[in-house]
Protein backbone atom coordinates (compact mmCIF):
# COMPACT_ATOMS: atom_id res chain seq x y z
CA UNK A 1 0.00 0.00 0.00
CA UNK A 2 1.45 3.48 -0.38
CA UNK A 3 2.26 5.57 1.85
CA UNK A 4 -0.09 8.68 2.63
CA UNK A 5 2.96 10.90 2.64
CA UNK A 6 4.75 9.74 -0.23
CA UNK A 7 1.09 10.52 -2.03
CA UNK A 8 0.64 14.30 -0.76
CA UNK A 9 4.57 15.16 -0.89
CA UNK A 10 5.38 13.52 -4.40
CA UNK A 11 2.03 12.97 -6.13
CA UNK A 12 3.41 13.88 -9.51
CA UNK A 13 5.67 11.33 -8.93
CA UNK A 14 2.67 9.05 -8.21
CA UNK A 15 0.76 9.47 -10.78
CA UNK A 16 3.63 9.13 -13.31
CA UNK A 17 4.35 6.30 -11.58
CA UNK A 18 0.59 4.89 -11.98
CA UNK A 19 1.01 6.02 -15.72
CA UNK A 20 3.69 3.59 -16.23
CA UNK A 21 1.69 0.71 -14.56
CA UNK A 22 -0.38 2.11 -17.30
CA UNK A 23 -3.36 2.43 -14.44
CA UNK A 24 -6.65 4.43 -15.58
CA UNK A 25 -7.10 7.11 -14.27
CA UNK A 26 -4.06 7.91 -12.34
CA UNK A 27 -4.43 11.70 -12.02
CA UNK A 28 -7.93 11.69 -11.02
CA UNK A 29 -7.95 8.98 -8.55
CA UNK A 30 -5.41 10.34 -6.86
CA UNK A 31 -6.94 13.94 -6.75
CA UNK A 32 -9.76 12.28 -5.12
CA UNK A 33 -8.09 9.88 -2.64
CA UNK A 34 -5.66 13.34 -1.47
CA UNK A 35 -9.10 15.28 -1.48
CA UNK A 36 -10.76 12.25 0.84
CA UNK A 37 -7.44 12.59 2.93
CA UNK A 38 -8.22 16.13 3.35
CA UNK A 39 -11.72 15.82 4.41
CA UNK A 40 -10.63 13.57 7.21
CA UNK A 41 -7.94 15.52 8.40
CA UNK A 42 -10.42 18.26 8.67
CA UNK A 43 -13.02 16.06 10.43
CA UNK A 44 -9.83 14.98 12.90
CA UNK A 45 -8.98 18.47 13.69
CA UNK A 46 -13.00 19.56 14.55
CA UNK A 47 -13.17 16.35 16.62
CA UNK A 48 -9.99 16.96 18.55
CA UNK A 49 -10.74 20.93 19.02
CA UNK A 50 -13.94 19.77 20.50
CA UNK A 51 -13.09 17.06 22.72
CA UNK A 52 -9.76 19.06 23.69
CA UNK A 53 -12.76 21.56 24.83
CA UNK A 54 -14.92 18.95 26.88
CA UNK A 55 -12.05 17.55 28.39
CA UNK A 56 -10.91 21.05 29.66
CA UNK A 57 -14.66 22.46 30.82
CA UNK A 58 -14.76 19.00 32.97
CA UNK A 59 -11.58 20.04 34.58
CA UNK A 60 -13.31 23.80 35.49
CA UNK A 61 -16.94 21.99 36.83
CA UNK A 62 -15.08 20.36 39.53
CA UNK A 63 -13.18 23.65 40.44
CA UNK A 64 -16.34 25.57 40.14
CA UNK A 65 -18.57 23.01 42.26
CA UNK A 66 -15.87 23.19 45.44
CA UNK A 67 -15.61 27.11 45.23
CA UNK A 68 -19.78 27.35 45.16
CA UNK A 69 -20.55 28.50 41.49
CA UNK A 70 -23.07 25.67 40.88
CA UNK A 71 -24.75 27.75 38.41
CA UNK A 72 -21.95 28.47 35.71
CA UNK A 73 -20.93 24.76 36.70
CA UNK A 74 -24.26 23.65 35.32
CA UNK A 75 -24.04 25.86 32.09
CA UNK A 76 -20.57 24.14 32.00
CA UNK A 77 -22.02 20.72 32.20
CA UNK A 78 -24.81 21.05 29.44
CA UNK A 79 -21.80 22.81 27.19
CA UNK A 80 -20.05 19.65 27.72
CA UNK A 81 -22.44 16.98 26.71
CA UNK A 82 -23.87 19.36 23.77
CA UNK A 83 -19.42 18.77 22.90
CA UNK A 84 -19.39 15.14 23.21
CA UNK A 85 -22.60 14.73 21.24
CA UNK A 86 -20.89 16.61 18.44
CA UNK A 87 -17.79 14.83 18.74
CA UNK A 88 -19.52 11.60 18.48
CA UNK A 89 -21.02 13.13 15.38
CA UNK A 90 -17.80 13.70 14.12
CA UNK A 91 -15.87 10.59 15.48
CA UNK A 92 -18.82 8.54 13.16
CA UNK A 93 -17.99 10.59 10.14
CA UNK A 94 -13.85 10.08 10.23
CA UNK A 95 -14.59 5.75 10.72
CA UNK A 96 -16.56 6.40 7.44
CA UNK A 97 -13.96 8.37 6.09
CA UNK A 98 -11.05 6.06 7.30
CA UNK A 99 -12.46 3.38 5.71
CA UNK A 100 -13.17 4.84 2.15
CA UNK A 101 -9.36 6.50 2.43
CA UNK A 102 -8.19 2.82 3.47
CA UNK A 103 -9.95 0.72 0.38
CA UNK A 104 -8.95 3.87 -1.87
CA UNK A 105 -5.88 3.48 -1.49
CA UNK A 106 -5.94 -0.40 -1.36
CA UNK A 107 -7.31 0.34 -5.01
CA UNK A 108 -3.48 1.52 -5.69
CA UNK A 109 -1.17 -0.61 -6.86
CA UNK A 110 2.74 -0.47 -6.38
CA UNK A 111 4.96 2.39 -7.94
CA UNK A 112 7.25 0.75 -10.23
CA UNK A 113 11.21 1.38 -9.92
CA UNK A 114 13.33 4.15 -11.89
CA UNK A 115 14.85 0.72 -14.38
CA UNK A 116 11.62 -0.58 -15.35
CA UNK A 117 10.97 -0.02 -19.03
CA UNK A 118 7.77 1.49 -20.15
CA UNK A 119 5.30 -0.88 -22.15
CA UNK A 120 2.25 -2.13 -22.09
CA UNK A 121 2.66 -5.84 -22.60
CA UNK A 122 4.47 -8.95 -22.32
CA UNK A 123 5.96 -7.84 -26.17
CA UNK A 124 8.15 -4.49 -24.60
CA UNK A 125 9.47 -6.58 -21.76
CA UNK A 126 13.84 -6.18 -21.52
CA UNK A 127 15.48 -9.46 -22.00
CA UNK A 128 18.29 -9.19 -19.69
CA UNK A 129 20.23 -12.16 -20.30
CA UNK A 130 20.20 -15.39 -22.21
CA UNK A 131 22.21 -18.54 -21.18
CA UNK A 132 22.63 -21.92 -22.43
CA UNK A 133 22.35 -23.13 -25.97
CA UNK A 134 18.79 -24.13 -27.56
CA UNK A 135 18.64 -28.23 -27.82
CA UNK A 136 18.10 -29.12 -31.41
CA UNK A 137 14.92 -31.94 -31.43
CA UNK A 138 14.69 -34.15 -34.41
CA UNK A 139 11.37 -33.68 -36.84
CA UNK A 140 9.50 -36.24 -34.72
CA UNK A 141 9.64 -34.50 -31.08
CA UNK A 142 6.98 -34.37 -29.51
CA UNK A 143 5.44 -31.54 -26.72
CA UNK A 144 5.29 -32.85 -23.44
CA UNK A 145 1.64 -33.68 -23.00
CA UNK A 146 2.20 -35.94 -25.89
CA UNK A 147 5.06 -37.30 -24.00
CA UNK A 148 3.06 -37.49 -20.59
CA UNK A 149 0.58 -39.79 -22.28
CA UNK A 150 2.96 -41.99 -23.79
CA UNK A 151 4.97 -43.13 -20.66
CA UNK A 152 1.88 -42.63 -18.69
CA UNK A 153 3.61 -39.97 -15.65
CA UNK A 154 0.30 -37.41 -15.87
CA UNK A 155 -3.19 -38.23 -16.22
CA UNK A 156 -5.41 -35.13 -17.11
CA UNK A 157 -8.62 -37.20 -17.70
CA UNK A 158 -8.19 -38.61 -13.81
CA UNK A 159 -7.69 -35.26 -12.93
CA UNK A 160 -10.71 -34.04 -14.35
CA UNK A 161 -12.54 -37.02 -13.27
CA UNK A 162 -11.97 -36.37 -9.99
CA UNK A 163 -12.06 -32.73 -9.34
CA UNK A 164 -12.12 -31.26 -12.67
CA UNK A 165 -9.89 -29.41 -15.69
CA UNK A 166 -6.47 -28.15 -14.42
CA UNK A 167 -6.07 -30.46 -11.65
CA UNK A 168 -3.94 -33.17 -13.52
CA UNK A 169 -2.60 -36.27 -11.20
CA UNK A 170 0.67 -37.41 -11.46
CA UNK A 171 1.56 -41.00 -11.57
CA UNK A 172 4.95 -43.49 -11.22
CA UNK A 173 8.12 -41.64 -12.37
CA UNK A 174 6.00 -38.36 -13.11
CA UNK A 175 5.35 -38.26 -9.41
CA UNK A 176 8.50 -39.35 -8.37
CA UNK A 177 9.72 -36.76 -10.44
CA UNK A 178 7.55 -33.99 -8.97
CA UNK A 179 8.87 -35.23 -5.56
CA UNK A 180 12.26 -35.03 -6.67
CA UNK A 181 12.44 -31.71 -7.70
CA UNK A 182 10.51 -30.31 -4.55
CA UNK A 183 13.19 -31.80 -2.48
CA UNK A 184 15.92 -30.89 -4.70
CA UNK A 185 14.49 -27.13 -4.73
CA UNK A 186 14.33 -27.13 -0.77
CA UNK A 187 17.77 -28.69 -0.32
CA UNK A 188 19.13 -26.02 -2.65
CA UNK A 189 17.34 -23.19 -0.51
CA UNK A 190 18.83 -24.14 2.22
CA UNK A 191 22.10 -24.40 1.26
CA UNK A 192 21.68 -20.48 0.39
CA UNK A 193 20.88 -20.07 3.54
CA UNK A 194 17.13 -19.85 3.62
CA UNK A 195 15.50 -21.31 6.59
CA UNK A 196 12.69 -24.06 5.72
CA UNK A 197 8.77 -23.30 6.63
CA UNK A 198 5.87 -25.27 6.06
CA UNK A 199 3.03 -22.77 6.39
CA UNK A 200 -0.68 -23.26 5.93
CA UNK A 201 -2.35 -23.17 2.57
CA UNK A 202 -5.21 -21.49 3.48
CA UNK A 203 -5.43 -17.99 4.65
CA UNK A 204 -7.29 -15.34 6.40
CA UNK A 205 -8.36 -12.39 4.57
CA UNK A 206 -5.96 -10.01 6.50
CA UNK A 207 -3.44 -12.42 5.19
CA UNK A 208 -4.59 -11.53 1.74
CA UNK A 209 -4.83 -7.63 2.01
CA UNK A 210 -1.47 -7.73 4.22
CA UNK A 211 0.41 -9.21 0.56
CA UNK A 212 -1.81 -7.22 -1.84
CA UNK A 213 -3.79 -10.31 -3.21
CA UNK A 214 -6.76 -8.59 -1.68
CA UNK A 215 -8.65 -6.77 -3.19
CA UNK A 216 -6.93 -7.06 -6.13
CA UNK A 217 -7.07 -10.50 -7.53
CA UNK A 218 -10.76 -11.69 -4.98
CA UNK A 219 -12.17 -13.49 -7.76
CA UNK A 220 -8.64 -15.29 -9.08
CA UNK A 221 -8.39 -17.18 -5.32
CA UNK A 222 -10.43 -19.86 -4.64
CA UNK A 223 -12.28 -19.14 -1.39
CA UNK A 224 -13.70 -21.57 1.30
CA UNK A 225 -17.01 -19.36 2.23
CA UNK A 226 -18.48 -20.85 5.06
CA UNK A 227 -15.11 -20.16 6.73
CA UNK A 228 -13.99 -17.11 4.60
CA UNK A 229 -10.82 -18.43 4.22
CA UNK A 230 -8.41 -18.77 0.79
CA UNK A 231 -6.67 -21.60 -0.28
CA UNK A 232 -3.18 -19.62 -1.62
CA UNK A 233 -2.07 -18.82 -4.84
CA UNK A 234 1.62 -18.88 -4.03
CA UNK A 235 3.40 -19.65 -0.20
CA UNK A 236 4.40 -16.01 -1.03
CA UNK A 237 1.55 -15.30 1.09
CA UNK A 238 1.32 -17.56 4.51
CA UNK A 239 5.35 -16.77 4.74
CA UNK A 240 5.15 -12.99 4.29
CA UNK A 241 2.01 -12.64 7.12
CA UNK A 242 4.37 -14.50 9.66
CA UNK A 243 5.49 -11.00 9.84
CA UNK A 244 2.31 -9.33 9.91
CA UNK A 245 2.56 -6.60 12.62
CA UNK A 246 6.21 -7.38 13.89
CA UNK A 247 8.66 -5.04 14.70
CA UNK A 248 11.98 -7.05 13.65
CA UNK A 249 15.37 -6.52 15.19
CA UNK A 250 17.94 -5.48 13.32
CA UNK A 251 20.19 -7.98 14.04
CA UNK A 252 17.76 -10.59 12.96
CA UNK A 253 17.68 -9.05 9.39
CA UNK A 254 17.96 -9.89 6.29
CA UNK A 255 15.28 -12.79 7.34
CA UNK A 256 14.95 -15.57 4.08
CA UNK A 257 12.23 -18.09 4.13
CA UNK A 258 11.65 -21.04 1.90
CA UNK A 259 8.74 -23.35 1.71
CA UNK A 260 6.77 -25.58 -0.52
CA UNK A 261 3.12 -25.81 -0.70
CA UNK A 262 0.62 -26.57 -3.49
CA UNK A 263 -0.63 -23.23 -5.21
CA UNK A 264 -4.06 -22.44 -6.61
CA UNK A 265 -5.23 -20.57 -9.30
CA UNK A 266 -9.02 -20.10 -10.76
CA UNK A 267 -7.55 -18.11 -13.43
CA UNK A 268 -6.57 -20.76 -15.87
CA UNK A 269 -7.76 -19.36 -19.01
CA UNK A 270 -9.34 -20.99 -22.27
CA UNK A 271 -7.64 -24.04 -23.27
CA UNK A 272 -5.65 -23.73 -26.64
CA UNK A 273 -1.57 -24.43 -27.45
CA UNK A 274 -0.59 -21.76 -25.38
CA UNK A 275 -2.11 -23.18 -22.31
CA UNK A 276 -2.25 -27.17 -23.29
CA UNK A 277 -0.90 -29.81 -20.89
CA UNK A 278 1.02 -28.58 -17.87
CA UNK A 279 1.40 -25.42 -19.30
CA UNK A 280 -1.19 -23.58 -17.33
CA UNK A 281 -3.33 -25.26 -14.21
CA UNK A 282 -5.73 -24.77 -11.26
CA UNK A 283 -3.38 -26.64 -9.03
CA UNK A 284 0.12 -26.75 -8.94
CA UNK A 285 3.42 -26.98 -6.89
CA UNK A 286 6.01 -24.21 -6.35
CA UNK A 287 8.97 -23.84 -3.82
CA UNK A 288 8.85 -20.37 -2.79
CA UNK A 289 11.70 -17.57 -1.35
CA UNK A 290 10.93 -15.12 0.52
CA UNK A 291 13.63 -12.17 2.16
CA UNK A 292 12.82 -9.64 4.44
CA UNK A 293 15.89 -6.66 4.49
CA UNK A 294 16.37 -3.22 5.22
CA UNK A 295 15.22 -0.52 2.58
CA UNK A 296 19.08 -0.03 1.75
CA UNK A 297 19.72 -3.66 0.80
CA UNK A 298 16.99 -5.06 -1.14
CA UNK A 299 17.69 -4.24 -4.42
CA UNK A 300 21.04 -6.04 -3.87
CA UNK A 301 18.93 -9.07 -2.20
CA UNK A 302 16.38 -9.11 -5.97
CA UNK A 303 19.77 -9.30 -8.00
CA UNK A 304 20.98 -12.46 -5.66
CA UNK A 305 17.87 -13.99 -5.86
CA UNK A 306 17.70 -13.67 -9.55
CA UNK A 307 21.32 -15.06 -9.24
CA UNK A 308 20.20 -18.04 -7.28
CA UNK A 309 17.32 -18.78 -9.17
CA UNK A 310 19.86 -18.64 -12.49
CA UNK A 311 21.91 -21.40 -10.53
CA UNK A 312 18.74 -24.01 -10.06
CA UNK A 313 17.82 -23.67 -14.26
CA UNK A 314 21.55 -23.91 -14.67
CA UNK A 315 22.04 -27.19 -12.86
CA UNK A 316 18.81 -28.55 -14.14
CA UNK A 317 20.56 -28.20 -17.66
CA UNK A 318 17.96 -25.44 -18.78
CA UNK A 319 18.34 -22.93 -21.25
CA UNK A 320 16.94 -19.88 -20.29
CA UNK A 321 16.66 -16.30 -20.63
CA UNK A 322 15.74 -13.19 -17.83
CA UNK A 323 13.48 -10.66 -18.16
CA UNK A 324 12.90 -6.87 -16.78
CA UNK A 325 9.17 -6.80 -16.85
CA UNK A 326 7.68 -3.25 -18.47
CA UNK A 327 5.30 -1.34 -16.58
CA UNK A 328 2.45 -2.96 -17.99
CA UNK A 329 3.05 -6.33 -17.37
CA UNK A 330 4.05 -6.27 -13.41
CA UNK A 331 2.31 -7.53 -11.12
CA UNK A 332 0.17 -5.11 -8.93
CA UNK A 333 2.37 -5.09 -6.06
CA UNK A 334 5.56 -5.00 -7.50
CA UNK A 335 8.22 -2.13 -7.95
CA UNK A 336 11.17 -4.49 -9.89
CA UNK A 337 10.18 -7.79 -10.94
CA UNK A 338 12.70 -10.45 -13.23
CA UNK A 339 10.80 -12.98 -14.75
CA UNK A 340 12.68 -15.82 -15.89
CA UNK A 341 11.76 -18.17 -18.99
CA UNK A 342 12.85 -21.42 -20.08
CA UNK A 343 13.00 -22.61 -23.54
CA UNK A 344 10.51 -25.48 -24.45
CA UNK A 345 12.18 -26.91 -27.57
CA UNK A 346 9.44 -28.90 -28.80
CA UNK A 347 6.69 -26.14 -28.54
CA UNK A 348 9.61 -23.52 -29.87
CA UNK A 349 8.75 -20.83 -27.50
CA UNK A 350 9.85 -19.83 -23.99
CA UNK A 351 7.87 -20.74 -20.75
CA UNK A 352 7.59 -18.37 -17.70
CA UNK A 353 8.86 -20.68 -14.95
CA UNK A 354 9.86 -18.08 -12.29
CA UNK A 355 9.51 -14.26 -10.76
CA UNK A 356 11.69 -12.71 -8.57
CA UNK A 357 10.24 -9.02 -7.17
CA UNK A 358 11.11 -6.48 -5.39
CA UNK A 359 8.19 -4.74 -3.17
CA UNK A 360 9.86 -2.15 -1.47
CA UNK A 361 7.51 -1.16 1.30
CA UNK A 362 4.51 -1.40 -0.75
CA UNK A 363 3.62 -4.68 1.40
CA UNK A 364 5.37 -4.13 4.54
CA UNK A 365 3.28 -1.02 5.12
CA UNK A 366 -0.22 -2.71 4.79
CA UNK A 367 1.46 -5.90 6.90
CA UNK A 368 2.86 -2.97 9.26
CA UNK A 369 6.29 -4.54 9.22
CA UNK A 370 8.74 -2.63 10.64
CA UNK A 371 12.15 -2.42 12.28
CA UNK A 372 13.72 0.40 14.59
CA UNK A 373 16.46 2.41 13.37
CA UNK A 374 19.06 3.87 15.17
CA UNK A 375 17.66 6.70 16.64
CA UNK A 376 14.70 4.28 17.42
CA UNK A 377 12.15 5.38 15.18
CA UNK A 378 10.12 2.67 13.22
CA UNK A 379 10.70 2.16 9.80
CA UNK A 380 8.74 -0.14 7.24
CA UNK A 381 10.65 -2.52 5.77
CA UNK A 382 11.34 -4.08 2.07
CA UNK A 383 9.77 -7.94 0.93
CA UNK A 384 10.98 -9.75 -1.78
CA UNK A 385 9.92 -12.87 -3.03
CA UNK A 386 10.40 -15.39 -5.90
CA UNK A 387 9.96 -18.62 -7.51
CA UNK A 388 12.55 -21.28 -6.69
CA UNK A 389 11.08 -22.73 -8.75
CA UNK A 390 7.20 -23.59 -10.34
CA UNK A 391 7.00 -27.26 -11.32
CA UNK A 392 4.99 -27.54 -13.89
CA UNK A 393 6.61 -25.63 -16.90
CA UNK A 394 10.20 -26.83 -15.47
CA UNK A 395 9.02 -30.54 -16.29
CA UNK A 396 7.56 -29.45 -19.82
CA UNK A 397 10.85 -28.69 -20.19
CA UNK A 398 12.91 -31.31 -18.66
CA UNK A 399 10.72 -33.81 -21.06
CA UNK A 400 10.68 -31.69 -23.69
CA UNK A 401 14.29 -30.62 -24.10
CA UNK A 402 15.61 -34.45 -23.35
CA UNK A 403 13.23 -37.08 -25.04
CA UNK A 404 15.41 -39.59 -26.97
CA UNK A 405 13.92 -42.72 -28.94
CA UNK A 406 13.89 -44.70 -26.12
CA UNK A 407 13.07 -42.64 -23.19
CA UNK A 408 13.79 -38.93 -21.66
CA UNK A 409 17.61 -38.39 -20.02
CA UNK A 410 16.28 -36.56 -16.26
CA UNK A 411 19.11 -33.73 -15.62
CA UNK A 412 21.82 -35.34 -13.39
CA UNK A 413 21.25 -33.53 -10.52
CA UNK A 414 18.34 -35.06 -10.14
CA UNK A 415 19.82 -38.23 -10.38
CA UNK A 416 20.55 -39.19 -6.65
CA UNK A 417 16.85 -37.80 -5.87
CA UNK A 418 14.84 -39.67 -8.15
CA UNK A 419 16.64 -43.34 -7.80
CA UNK A 420 16.35 -43.20 -11.89
CA UNK A 421 18.76 -41.49 -14.58
CA UNK A 422 15.74 -41.80 -17.67
CA UNK A 423 11.77 -42.04 -18.33
CA UNK A 424 11.56 -44.83 -19.88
Amino acid sequence: MLQLPVLREQTDLVVAGLQKKNYKNAAAEVAALLDLDQRRRQVQSEHDELQARANSLSKEIGVLMKSGEREKAEAFKAETTQLKQQAKGLAEQLTTLETELQEALYRLPNLPHESVPAGRSAEDNEVVLEHGDLPLLPEDAQPHWELIQKYDIVDFELGNKITGAGFPVYKRQGARLQRALINFFLDEAIKAGYAEVQPPILVNEASGYGTGQLPDKDGQMYLAKEDNLYLIPTAEVPITNIYRDVIVPVEQLPIKNAGHTPCFRREAGSWGADVRGLNRLHQFDKVEIVQITLPENSYEALEEMSSYIQGLLQKLELPYRVLRLCGGDMSFTSALTYDMEVYSAAQGRWLEVSSASNFETYQANRLKLRYKNESGKTQLLHTLNGSALALPRIVAAILENNQTADGINMPKVLHPYLGFEKIS
